[in-house]
């Protein structure tokens, strides 16, 4: 052989190594159907994100993608769960702003770094939360909510999703920005809150547009306010809390996907690929923003980086407001 020709062979042979490290599971991948971990209850705005993007993954994926509820500690046990999965892309997580930018500076013992022992796949949306309150609450301004709870210091209880939660801390957040003294029952999940919301047993709760607009809509809550810095179009007559009087307020929730760290790149780059087509699919879309989730789609470095910014973001939030895991 000459010289040259072997210079080629060694020059194609070092520019494949990088496939023929690649390991056999990420080049045939997926094979199986994928579990898609949603660590809340069903019935919140996380699986309701998490099925409209679920079943079109699936399509294009060429396997189902399972929609597996791991509730539990304000989203940290079922966020645990993945952290420590196989890393082969056959078990990911419904990323949230409660398990990942709220719950490592909470609980003391969360079991994960969002930063360390999550890969990031990529954003999907996001959300306001909704302040609602049942009909026969008096209070049907915040103004007047805030005056009543002033009046009746400790005695208006509030639901969430869960300690440690968005919802939760958005109501400490708010509590203590209106100073209020307000009583936080936790839920484990969305749906069960809202379930006792509509049925009297709370006088109001935090929780996400997308699981409360349909209510609202329908005259079995009254919404109140917003907690984001623009008004939803979903409910385009309620305002924002900032709005109403407590300038700055700020508390709107983000989703995305993030596997087990040490998942092989290529498998990351193919989901991210197929949600980033999920989310600009039509139907998707319209699944999403007519539940308020603006979607929100982006490169897995993006969300890596955003989950950065939003965990210091909230961790300041958090000390501020005083709110400590119970």
């Amino acid at each position: 052989m000459s010289k040259s020709r072997f210079l080629l062979l060694a020059a194609a042979i070092f520019a494949a190594a990088p496939l023929l490290l690649q390991p056999a599971g990420a080049q045939n991948y997926p094979a199986r159907p994928i579990t898609l971990v949603v660590p809340f209850a069903p019935g919140g705005s996380t699986s309701i994100v998490a099925r409209a993007i679920a079943d079109k993954m699936g399509e294009t994926l060429g396997q189902k993608v399972i929609v597996d509820n791991r509730p539990g500690a304000g989203g940290t046990i079922g966020t645990k769960a993945v952290a420590n999965s196989e890393p082969d892309g056959y078990t990911i997580v419904l990323g949230y702003t409660g398990t990942l930018a709220i719950g490592p500076s909470l609980y003391p013992n969360a079991g994960y770094d969002p930063r360390k022992d999550l890969t990031a796949i990529g954003l999907i949306g996001h959300a306001p939360n909704s302040l609602v309150v049942h009909p026969s609450f008096p209070a049907k301004t915040l103004s007047e909510l805030i005056a009543y709870a002033k009046a009746n210091p400790g005695k208006v209880n509030y639901g969430s999703a869960g300690v440690g939660t968005v919802s939760h801390v958005s109501g400490e957040y708010f509590a203590n920005a209106a100073g209020i003294r307000l009583v936080h029952v936790p839920y484990k999940g969305t749906g069960p809150a809202l379930t006792d919301l509509l049925g009297g047993h709370i006088p109001m709760a935090f929780a996400p547009v997308p699981a409360t607009h349909s209510s609202v809509a329908g005259g079995q809550l009254r919404a109140l306010a917003v907690t984001s810095t623009t008004r939803t179009s979903l409910m385009p007559e309620v305002p924002t809390i900032a709005e109403a009087g407590i300038a700055g307020f700020d508390a709107s929730l983000y989703y995305g996907l993030a596997a087990p760290p040490g998942t092989p790149r290529p498998v990351i780059d193919k989901l991210n690929k197929e949600l980033r087509a999920a989310l600009a699919s039509e139907d998707v879309k319209k699944r999403l923003l007519a539940d308020g989730t603006e979607p929100t789609p982006g490169s897995p470095e993006e969300y890596a980086a955003f989950i950065d910014k939003d965990e210091a973001k909230w961790s300041k939030i958090v000390k501020a407001s005083g709110t400590k895991a119970e």
